[in-house]
């Protein structure tokens, strides 16, 4: 029994260290989420409410509108695709929106395969591979960006984050799920990882 609570005492150990880094990077990448130039804002896609997007993800879009609007970015990605009972896709949602604001269809990309935040930028990029885009302003809620900068360097873009602060959604609660799903994908690809290596062997 004493070891079982030596080794509860160390997983809970670390479980704590790791989540006090998961948080100081949240807030680390935050301080660093402002507007840059760059060719492209990706948009990440979040909940849509009937045929229109969430207060969530209209906060996401207005501030994508600004940046476009500002010149901070000549195009616009919009990301997500068909959620269960939807009748729209996210992108689809998203790009009218943007539309109904002044942005030009034509200025505007849709990835509308994905159904969570990597697939958002593991379909981006190819949606983004004909274009000729160096980098990237990636658009989202703050407590987010820190999980989506590091999904996206996993996957060789050059992304710079900007910030969305919410009026509508409770961020310690949200910071408290991004420990969780970032530790989910940091061990999703560690075994998948190993697994490829036993097969390979």
């Amino acid at each position: 029994m004493r070891r079982v609570l030596l080794y509860l005492s160390i997983l809970i150990g670390i479980g704590g260290i790791w989540s006090g880094y998961v948080v100081y990077q949240i807030e680390k990448t935050i301080q660093e989420a402002i507007p840059r130039q760059a060719d492209v804002g990706i948009v990440l896609g979040a909940a849509v409410w009937g045929d229109g997007p969430s207060p969530g993800l209209r906060e996401r879009l207005d501030q994508a509108l600004w940046l476009y609007q500002k010149k901070y970015v000549p195009v616009l990605l919009v990301t997500g695709g068909l959620g269960e009972g939807k009748r729209l896709t996210e992108a689809a949602v998203m790009k009218e929106y943007l539309v109904e604001r002044g942005v030009p269809a034509e200025h505007i990309l849709m990835e509308t395969q994905s159904t969570s935040t990597y697939e958002n930028l593991l379909f981006g990029q190819q949606v983004m591979a004909p274009h000729p885009f160096k980098n990237a302003l990636l658009i989202s809620h703050d407590y987010h960006l820190f999980r989506a900068v590091t999904m996206a360097e996993a996957l060789g873009l050059s992304v710079s984050p900007v910030a969305v602060h919410s009026q509508y959604l409770f961020k310690p609660y949200h910071e408290a799920r991004e420990v969780l799903a970032i530790t989910y994908w940091h061990f999703s690809r560690f075994w998948s990882s190993a697994l490829q290596t036993l097969i390979l062997a």
